[in-house]
């Protein structure tokens, strides 16, 4: 059982300052120290005004306990007395101990602060509201000081962290707040749920959304800036749930747009088939793989690279991802019937040189793109397939004509994302078991490909918040349209041949480019095999 006078010093000193008088009182109620050295403490240090913790003043006494088996009163041990828990000294950082401080004290207080002025309810857009008549609901004001410097702390930690998305989730007695990480959620802090609905509120405002309105769905867009003063732009989304309003605010970092297209991942061969592509004058060049692939990176890329003073760049977008001051970019807006099809057909009229479609999702907006690339346009778009060399089918099962596709299309790239290996705490490892052989032989079949002696795995550390990973890297593979794949696209095309004729002609699979990756020690073979698709009968 615990002390009850050390529990109640525990509580005393979370709820403000720790005074040297009231701890040696405690040590001697408790039966820990003598009253009379404790006194004479006392009268030593009665008009001590100096920095060093009482603790530490106890500490320097060098008293015993008097409890058996009368141990000296070191640091430690009055530590644990006093929190009731083990304590165990280690070497920090000093920036990692500031950034604690500030989230466990400070953002712990305007937390606290905000709740006990709300009046501890929860929030009010609520199924089970129905349970809670009759008691105070006082509802808390988004422009709270303390709600205020939760949300900045918020955006703050989330750019530390580099996160790309930020969560706000209601629940039913507390919110939880979710970074997403190199493609993978992490559970952050638990908010009371009062408190999560002010924050959500706040951020709509300064989102300019509707903030009365909590049954629909509503975007906005905020812009801020970083620590270091670098602005950043985020995308919000609210959805109405059981519990409230959940709110997703994707992160978008402009630095993503000057980023050379060795960073984003891409090999010298990559990069030399996609400038094949994208250099024509007209065409209509595919960026392929599903939500979160890094398609719409890759495409703001090329297009600030193409976007010349000489050049007209429009997009036709759902939404608009990033702003960029070089493009001329127009947002879907389906309930005044302006989709992607109508946005390429009004963009038309305005003598582009280049348009970039957000996606191409049915048979009109394929058609219209065909028509822009026809008439002497190079049009960039994304498709949702697997592969690279499925989209050439799919526009095929859209309903496009071959004869039409042929005219148009000069090719199409399908890529994903790999976590790469935190370079602080990667360590190297031999591959030389049966099974790492086979994992090496499903990524590079049918290439025959020299299997490394080692390769590196991950293990964690701070840096990477015990994951073993940081950040990303890109894997493509890019597919021509050369006259051998020309003649394959006719109604009824064979996939399988597409792809077998694709990598004859230098398309590597995405597998093949996650094994090079895994070669140069940027990433694991569990990572490569998760993301990228299998390889089949000699097809990727």
């Amino acid at each position: 059982m615990f002390a009850p006078l050390a529990q109640a010093a525990a509580k005393s000193a979370a709820e403000r300052r720790l005074t040297l008088t009231e701890l040696l009182d405690w040590l001697v109620e408790d039966g820990v120290a003598a009253r009379g050295p404790a006194e004479d403490l006392k009268k030593e240090r009665r008009y001590w005004r100096g920095t060093q913790h009482p603790l530490t003043l106890v500490a320097e006494a060098v008293w015993k306990d008097l409890r058996a088996p009368h141990r000296p009163l070191t640091l430690e041990a009055l530590a644990e007395w006093l929190a009731q828990r083990e304590i165990r000294r280690v070497i920090a950082n000093p920036v990692e101990i500031e950034r604690c401080q500030v989230e466990f004290y400070s953002l712990a207080k305007s937390i606290k602060g905000a709740n006990r002025d709300a009046g501890g309810t929860s929030g009010l857009s609520n199924l089970e509201q129905l349970v809670e008549l009759g008691s105070a609901n006082k509802s808390l004001d988004a422009n709270d000081a303390h709600v205020v410097k939760v949300v900045d702390w918020l955006w703050q930690y989330a750019f530390e962290q580099r996160a790309s998305d930020i969560h706000i989730e209601p629940r039913r007695e507390v919110g939880l707040v979710r970074f997403r990480i190199d493609g993978v959620l992490h559970q952050v802090y638990q908010i009371p749920a009062s408190v999560l609905a002010a924050m959500t509120s706040r951020i709509k405002i300064l989102g300019r959304m509707d903030v009365v309105e909590k049954r629909r769905p509503q975007d906005g867009r905020i812009k801020t800036r970083m620590a270091n003063g670098d602005e950043v732009e985020l995308r919000l989304s609210t959805l109405p749930t059981a519990f409230g309003e959940k709110l997703v605010m994707r992160i978008f970092d402009p630095e993503v747009l000057v980023r050379d297209f060795r960073e984003l991942g891409f090999s010298e061969d990559d990069h030399k088939r996609w400038n094949e592509m994208t250099a024509r004058p007209n065409g209509i060049v595919l960026v392929t793989g599903p939500t979160g692939s890094g398609k719409t990176t890759t495409l703001y890329s090329t297009l600030k690279s193409l976007a010349t003073p000489e050049v007209n760049v429009c997009t036709i977008e759902d939404p608009i991802e990033m702003v960029e001051p070089s493009f001329n970019q127009m947002q879907v807006h389906q309930g005044i019937d302006l989709g992607f099809a109508e946005g390429v057909r009004a963009l038309m009229r305005q003598d582009p040189d280049i348009i970039m479609i957000g996606e191409i999702r049915d048979l009109e907006t394929a058609e219209m793109a065909v028509q822009s690339a026809l008439t002497g346009h190079l049009v960039l778009s994304t498709l949702h397939t697997n592969d690279a060399p499925s989209a050439v089918t799919r526009l095929l099962e859209l309903g496009i004509a071959p004869y039409l596709l042929n005219a148009t299309f000069n090719g199409v790239m399908g890529q994903r994302l790999l976590r790469t290996l935190c370079p602080h705490c990667k360590q190297a490892t031999e591959l030389n078991r049966a099974e790492d052989q086979a994992a090496w032989d499903a990524l590079v079949a049918p290439f025959k490909s020299t299997r490394p002696a080692s390769v590196y795995k991950p293990v964690g550390c701070l840096e990477c918040r015990m994951t073993g990973f940081m950040g990303r890297v890109g894997i493509y593979e890019t597919l021509l349209h050369t006259p051998a794949i020309k003649q394959m696209i006719t109604a009824g095309a064979d996939l399988a041949r597409v792809r077998e004729q694709a990598m004859k002609e230098g398309m590597k699979p995405l597998r093949v480019s996650g094994a090079m990756k895994l070669a140069a020690g940027v990433t694991t073979i569990d990572e490569v095999l998760k993301v990228a698709p299998p390889v089949r009968d000699g097809t990727s």
